[in-house]
């Protein structure tokens, strides 16, 4: 989802770089312990992800209160006095320990909650089977039917089964508020029909009945006929020769998520809404053959209204069915993984919609907090989101919520989640309005909701639990430290954040800076802007930056010239030949050095032009811009298939080398005036050149081992679109530099150098080989169809991890860091 507030600014304190006689920038990491251990280089740029850095010099801030109060009234100083936890955070960044009692405390109630689930509930595991017990359910011969609703007076079920009356289904209340009904099976048939319509209907406080779909239904439907009609619930409960039977297993954990964002409504090429078996049949295929190794569907969960992408839910349980029923949702997911895909899911947990007739915000009736899913008052209301906020305190709350995570893997085979709005639920202010600077205060004080983050401490529990090769995403703008580690560390406990701010600095440089003030530092500082041990996936773009109002990077870069200009019966403008090659830099450095994953979004791998607009009355609820054009990357002679094969062949790269799960990444130069980017990732070295117009010959690239290099991936490959100007046979020899054992000696810091010819606007790829595979055609990545997995034999490794560090190069004494491939 879009970030938290339009308002949301994030100010960042900048690290000290310094340019040498050449003119290179250089490296200086602020003055902190926590950072000069780093195996990244890190800079601090003015853009909207930002992971803690604290300014040079500069000790984090005093604005926490040691006084801070929890709900008892207890100080947390009070609270944490003898608790001698090993906090693994603190010994990863020192910096914390200022905040050692908020993150105690924290650690604390996780546990202390998590202690009581296993007391009542028999294990974290068992109180996330809540499907099995709430909602409509088979036991014996009946159906039984159980609702938490304490603020009901009454309670019945109703539907089709009944004629929609309830006067002989009358459902009774236990303690907590839980409302049970067991209706037998006539003769070993279903008292409710599969696929037949149910209700849960109740008397309110003031005394009105008023009808509801279950908050557990497992699907939902709308009559197409009536405009506006709202959903109904639907018993779902398909006899043995309907139940999909899965096929495959899951795939194995990729090294580093290569992530394709996908919204299956909008994947046909028409102008209509897709469905999951077309998405499967059609789309899949399209992505395994781009290398990409996972797929993030969105939409997923029920959502009555279509253009809110799928954010707004109504109900959590439910399959969209727009798109077909649970046993075609599994079909896809099940293909998925016959491919090789694992299936990540858009799970949206920070809010809720504020439908009454049709979503779950239809049980709040004016009770108190504690007998609702929701906060009241202003506190329940996300006023730019228009959507209600839960309780994440109520033991109700928790049961829906991780019994709805588990449901998701096991039922559907999910393979993990990437959690939307997080920032929101971090913090009480939901980051509307709020500058996050980076001083470690704005992330634990009392405006931090511990609830909520305890909350997404037994999510992220309870999924590596049952699954522990998921892989699960927070989309958090705000930077929180900790975010990132384990649960048993004293972390949140996410595998993956994703890197926010890349995509603005991406826009902000093509909508308001000629190609000459593109700054090469700010471009590495923001890429590079990250905490280190907690993972991120970048992006250039996603379906953030596509939607109404804005525009994709390549119709950013081309405009109206994507309508005419694309034909390749005739020379590019140079419009076209500078957007299709800013498209590939852009795209590539942004995996290349933005992260330890990557994400694209359906369709901007072959630059797809335009915008997304949903039906609605303002476009006279058009399907037009909201659908995916494949037949333009289908079509041999229109330049947009170039901007896809260098797609397929930049995963491709990392699928043969595994560079994004290195931990060995060193920027050696950064020239402003040449406008040139080179850095190592694993066992290559990159040469990116944004300068519009001159080709550097004999260019010295340094790098760490000595030998013979070979280009693997040349942006201006023919195949790419390009002009073919670099030699792809031309053997590379290094040459030593400086004194050896005095790095101060080297060029760039490095003790090894080659040359290279770098034409304008192009990104080259270099990988070290062997003798006996100096004439091997195969080290190059070209437009190849599928990973071809590279033997480890045939890999140089590293024998040490190195960082620049102030003009010093240091090791790393980890002799994992680089996985075997």
């Amino acid at each position: 989802m879009h970030c938290c507030s339009a308002a949301t600014s994030f100010v960042v304190p900048r690290t000290a770089c310094f340019r040498d006689k050449s003119g290179d920038y250089k490296l200086s990491l602020a003055a902190h312990p926590f950072w000069r251990v780093d195996s990244r280089n890190f800079f601090s740029c003015n853009c909207r992800q930002y992971h803690g850095l604290h300014s040079s010099g500069k000790k984090a801030g005093h604005d926490f209160s040691m006084s801070t109060c929890t709900k008892d009234g207890r100080s947390i100083a009070t609270l944490v006095e003898d608790d001698h936890e090993v906090l693994g955070v603190l010994d990863m960044d020192p910096a914390l320990r200022e905040y050692e009692d908020h993150l105690r405390y924290r650690s604390r109630t996780y546990s202390e909650q998590k202690k009581q689930i296993e007391k009542y509930e028999g294990s974290l595991e068992e109180f996330a089977k809540g499907y099995l017990k709430f909602g409509l359910n088979r036991e014996e011969n009946y159906i039984v039917y159980r609702e938490w609703a304490p603020a009901a007076q009454e309670a019945q079920l109703i539907g089709d089964f009944n004629g929609w009356d309830g006067s002989n289904h009358q459902m009774e209340r236990n303690e907590f508020g839980v409302w049970t009904i067991k209706i037998p099976n006539p003769n070993g048939d279903p008292a409710i029909p599969h696929n037949s319509r149910v209700k849960f209907r109740f008397k309110c406080p003031n005394g009105a009945w008023v009808d509801r779909i279950p908050a557990w239904i497992k699907y939902a439907t709308v009559d197409p006929t009536r405009f506006a009609a709202p959903y109904d619930g639907v018993y779902w409960d398909p006899p043995p020769s309907e139940r999909y039977q899965f096929k495959h297993a899951r795939p194995q954990k990729p090294l580093a998520p290569r992530i394709y964002e996908a919204h299956v409504g909008m994947s046909s090429s028409e102008p209509k809404i897709s469905s999951y078996r077309e998405f499967a049949d059609n789309v899949l295929p399209r992505i395994k053959s781009n290398n990409y190794n996972a797929v993030q569907l969105m939409a997923v969960m029920e959502h009555s209204y279509y253009a809110s992408f799928g954010y707004h839910v109504t109900n959590f349980f439910a399959v969209s069915s727009r798109s077909g029923t649970p046993e075609d949702l599994k079909y896809l997911i099940d293909k998925a993984h016959g491919l090789g895909l694992v299936v990540l899911m858009d799970v949206v947990h920070s809010h809720a919609s504020t439908n009454i007739a049709d979503g779950l915000n239809g049980y709040d009736v004016g009770q108190k907090t504690q007998e609702s899913y929701f906060h009241t008052g202003e506190k329940g209301y996300h006023k730019l989101w228009d959507s209600r906020l839960f309780n994440y305190a109520n033991w109700e709350v928790l049961r829906f919520l991780l019994s709805n995570l588990r449901w998701w893997l096991e039922e559907f085979q999910f393979d993990g989640f990437r959690f939307d709005g997080v920032t929101s639920m971090l913090y009480h202010h939901h980051g509307i309005n709020m500058t996050f600077s980076g001083n470690y205060s704005e992330y634990f004080s009392d405006a931090t909701d511990v609830d909520a983050i305890v909350y997404l401490m037994l999510a992220n529990d309870l999924i590596h639990n049952l699954h522990p090769d998921a892989i699960v995403v927070a989309e958090d703008v705000s930077g929180m430290p900790t975010l990132g580690r384990p649960v048993s560390e004293g972390g949140i406990g996410f595998d993956y954040r994703l890197a926010m701010g890349i995509p603005d600095k991406w826009i902000d440089y093509i909508k308001n800076r000629t190609d000459e003030e593109w700054s090469m530092k700010e471009i590495v500082s923001c890429l590079t802007n990250r905490r280190y041990t907690e993972a991120c996936v970048s992006y250039a773009e996603s379906h953030d930056q596509a939607i109404v109002g804005d525009k994709t990077i390549a119709f950013l870069l081309m405009d109206k010239e994507m309508y005419s200009g694309m034909s390749c019966l005739e020379d590019p403008s140079p419009t076209v030949d500078r957007g299709i090659s800013l498209h590939k830099m852009i795209h590539f450095i942004t995996m290349a050095l933005g992260g330890e994953g990557y994400l694209n979004f359906m369709g901007n791998e072959f630059g797809h032009p335009e915008w997304i607009d949903f039906p609605r009355e303002g476009n006279g609820w058009s399907y037009d811009k909201c659908r995916r054009q494949w037949n333009l990357v289908d079509t041999d002679h229109l330049r947009y298939k170039f901007m896809n094969a260098f797609d397929r062949a930049m995963n491709g790269l990392d699928g043969k080398f595994s560079f994004l799960a290195s931990r060995k990444q060193i920027v050696s130069s950064i020239n402003e005036e040449e406008k040139v980017i080179v850095f190592e990732r694993g066992q290559l070295v990159f040469v990116f050149n944004f300068h519009p117009e001159t080709t550097y010959e004999g260019y010295k690239v340094g790098c760490d081992l000595p030998g013979r290099y070979r280009v693997v991936l040349d942006s201006d490959a023919l195949e790419f679109g390009g002009l073919g100007r670099v030699g792809h046979d031309v053997d590379h020899f290094t040459s030593p530099e400086g004194i050896p054992g005095k790095p101060e000696t080297n060029f760039n810091d490095r003790p090894n150098s080659f040359k290279v010819l770098s034409p304008p606007r192009t990104c080259v790829v270099y990988c070290r080989v062997e003798e006996e595979e100096s004439h091997d055609t195969n080290l190059l990545v070209g437009d190849i169809g599928k990973e071809d997995a590279i033997s480890s034999e045939r890999i140089v490794s590293d024998e040490a991890t190195t960082v620049v560090d102030g003009g010093e190069l240091k090791n790393l004494d980890s002799a994992s860091e680089v996985p075997n491939v």
